[in-house]
């Protein structure tokens, strides 16, 4: 049984510390517990690859587009070419509708207004596959989230360079994320998300 796990993102080095790049830095963290191949460039899907495998048998491919985010269906449709391979597609990517700390594992639902997810659903041409949702907005004191409004607001604050709390609140997620993932492929989508999307990591929230 192979699956496909992709990290969303921007390629380059200014991207690699934003909201909008969590997705790939889960896909790395993952690439790091599993302890896979080293990354590689494939030309042809414009993506870096790599291949792990778990312990009871489970063969996964590492996928992080190099495309930008709104072009990320080109990187995946080559690897995904019929239902049950859509059913073990694995899109991780940022969130503007989730705290910081939450989850969500969700199965063939609408992208939410999210590019990458967009550009992934036309190229597959169905949502027949697993996102994990990353929550990327802090929170007031009293739990209300600080979500920006506007389309020029939400492009800066998913793209602006993380300050040095934030970075340290985000890889807590990128850790809890990971782990997720890796709770999905072993025990399956019912139990993953019976665990992670009724949680919240309260160490990750606004004091």
């Amino acid at each position: 049984m192979e699956y496909v796990i992709v990290g969303l993102g921007n390629p380059g080095e200014e991207y690699e510390n934003t909201r909008h790049n969590v997705g790939r830095m889960v896909v790395q963290e993952i690439a790091h517990r599993l302890s896979a191949s080293e990354w590689r460039t494939d030309k042809k899907l414009h993506a870096q690859i790599a291949h792990a495998g778990t312990e009871d048998g489970k063969e996964t491919t590492l996928v992080l587009p190099d495309n930008y985010m709104n072009r990320s269906g080109g990187s995946v449709a080559p690897l995904v070419k019929n239902r049950t391979q859509n059913e073990h597609l694995i899109v991780v990517h940022d969130d503007i509708d989730l705290p910081i700390g939450t989850l969500r594992i969700v199965f063939d639902r609408g992208a939410g207004g999210h590019r990458g997810v967009e550009s992934i659903v036309r190229a597959l041409k169905t949502r027949a596959f697993v996102r994990v949702r990353v929550g990327v907005v802090p929170t007031t004191p009293t739990g209300k989230m600080r979500k920006p409004r506007g389309e020029g607001h939400v492009h800066n604050f998913i793209l602006q360079q993380l300050s040095k709390r934030d970075t340290e609140r985000i890889q807590r997620v990128v850790k809890r994320a990971a782990e997720a993932v890796l709770v999905l492929l072993q025990h399956g989508r019912t139990h993953a998300t019976q665990k992670y999307n009724a949680t919240v990591d309260i160490t990750t929230l606004e004091e």
